[in-house]
């Protein structure tokens, strides 16, 4: 662990620091400040300080107004929206409709990780300065949660520094918008410094109604955890909002600590290549792909004793599933659809040896070390299990920053991915990760590049179906389908530990996002 004077260094922080700034600190870093490139929690819950969308949410995630005081559906395919008077950017510029259509159209860009839900909105349209309509080719059951998932940037700002298009973040493309920001929400970027600091200051002109007082907000990444736990505790930071789940029962009785916890809206799960003919990383007998084989993915996922990694790794503070939403609501709390296979160690070998793979075979899983909740622990975890089927595996830990990308390239055999956020329906999860990949943001994170024709045929007709009792009837049909090919491993969903010093009180919410605008300072 490291000395308290090597902490105070490396947070680049004063001891007699203001009374309303706000020392944050996390394992990883925002991935980039251009906010229709990456669609990641963290970078999400930095750039949403800084950008709003059309709504936003409440405390219990209830869509309220956001830059758009109200809405109303014309039509089966029609929307509009009356902006909110009065609203700049933070460099001045009044916000108006062409915000909002520049916007879209940007978010729509193929280098957008938001194209998905940019593309189901529909095409946006001026009627006047504060007036945007929507037109829709097909019908969305969920237009408002997609809305809620647009940021809306400065036209005028966007155009004079040549950022009308997302940057290509897997391309490692460096752009103006990727260190500067300028939106409209209630802090403004004051610095950023990738991998070491984000410094972010309170936006004095923001239209809504701060209920915290914070003036200034650090933000700092420290990848060690018991570093993180130092800083902490002796006070150079006042939050962290992923303590080690191993820390959290020291921290609750620690002097001048408090644990906020709660669940989040997120599914852990691991994901295979089941479409190339040979992985790219492993050793197969045969050189064959053995995640083509469902018995092969149903074997690994009965060699997981998933009630150990609750309890040994997790410390408890995982919901083991057999779910593939994010909330259990997606799927209508139907136990068919939420419980897992049981942990069969001899079935799944019998299973592995009628695929042909009774010897095993060689394979990377590639993980995290920085985003989930003990992310490489539950590789390593995962690998010593399956090695009881004679599955070797070599865990290829790395930072998000280079994790990410490497996904999105489908460079990978097998790995573990997290999914999750403030909406529960399944729409959110079925069109983005389980759908056969192609235009428009459809299967964008299906990183396997899985084909699996029943779930993608209902999945693409409940993503336009009028009839609310149809539209269950294609969801359940399509997770059912996905469940049956076990075309990937869920695990568990998380709950959230965020840690803080006494004097903070912030507001937990399920999407585990931190709203700055409403954290309380009482020193």
């Amino acid at each position: 662990m490291m000395k308290r004077w090597m902490v105070a260094t490396l947070l680049g922080l004063a001891l007699g620091a203001s009374a309303q700034t706000l020392r944050w600190a996390g394992a990883g870093d925002p991935q980039t400040m251009d906010p229709h490139s990456q669609n990641e929690s963290l970078t999400n819950a930095v750039n949403g300080q800084i950008y709003e969308r059309l709504t936003n949410r409440d405390a219990k995630l209830a869509l309220v107004p956001g830059l758009a005081t109200q809405w109303t559906q014309t039509g089966a395919l029609s929307w509009r929206f009356k902006l909110r008077p009065g609203v700049k950017f933070h460099d001045g510029t009044p916000l108006t409709a062409d915000d909002v259509v520049f916007s879209v159209q940007r978010a729509k860009e193929p280098t957008s990780q938001i194209a998905n839900y940019a593309n189901a909105v529909g095409t946006p349209r001026r009627v006047d300065d504060l007036t945007v309509d929507f037109q829709l080719a097909t019908f969305d059951p969920i237009f408002l949660q997609h809305i809620d998932q647009l940021w809306i940037m400065s036209r005028k700002w966007c155009e004079a520094h040549r950022v009308t298009r997302p940057l290509d973040f897997k391309n490692k493309e460096e752009s103006f918008a990727a260190l500067n920001a300028n939106g409209t929400g209630p802090f403004m970027l004051a610095s950023r410094q990738p991998g070491i600091k984000t410094v972010l200051k309170r936006n004095p002109n923001w239209w809504g109604r701060f209920t915290g007082n914070l003036q200034e907000v650090v933000f700092t990444p420290i990848a060690s955890d018991a570093t993180r736990l130092a800083a902490l505790v002796s006070g150079e930071i006042d939050f962290v909002h992923d303590p080690a789940p191993r820390d959290v029962a020291r921290l609750r009785n620690t002097a001048g600590v408090k644990i906020i916890d709660g669940p989040e809206n997120r599914l852990v799960f691991i994901g295979m290549d089941q479409a190339r003919d040979k992985l790219l990383y492993g050793r197969v007998p045969g050189d064959r792909n053995p995640f083509k084989d469902v018995r092969v993915r149903r074997a690994l996922y009965q060699a997981i004793d998933i009630e150990v990694l609750r309890t040994k790794l997790m410390s408890g503070m995982s919901l083991p599933t057999g779910g593939l939403t994010p909330s259990s609501t997606a799927a209508f709390d139907d136990p068919a659809l939420e419980t897992r296979l049981p942990h069969d160690l001899a079935a799944a070998r019998k299973l592995m040896a009628e695929a042909g793979f009774a010897d095993g075979f060689e394979v990377t899983l590639d993980c995290p070390n920085n985003r989930y909740i003990n992310d490489e622990q539950i590789c390593s975890a995962l690998a010593a299990m399956w090695a009881q089927l004679k599955v070797k595996v070599k865990v290829n830990a790395m930072p998000r920053a280079l994790y990410f990308p490497k996904l999105e390239k489908l460079d990978t055999s097998l790995y573990l991915y997290g999914w999750g956020g403030s909406v529960t329906d399944a729409e959110t999860v079925l069109t983005p990760l389980y759908r056969s990949r192609g235009d428009k943001g459809v299967g964008d994170y299906n990183f396997g590049n899985f084909r699996n024709d029943k779930a993608d045929a209902l999945a693409a007709q409940s993503s336009v179906e009028p009839d609310a009792r149809k539209r269950e009837s294609e969801i359940r049909g399509a997770l059912a389908a996905l469940r049956e090919q076990v075309n990937v491993i869920p695990l568990h969903r998380q709950v959230i530990p965020w840690a803080a010093r006494a004097h903070v009180t912030p507001v937990h919410r399920p999407d585990n996002w931190l709203e700055l605008a409403w954290v309380q300072i009482s020193r």
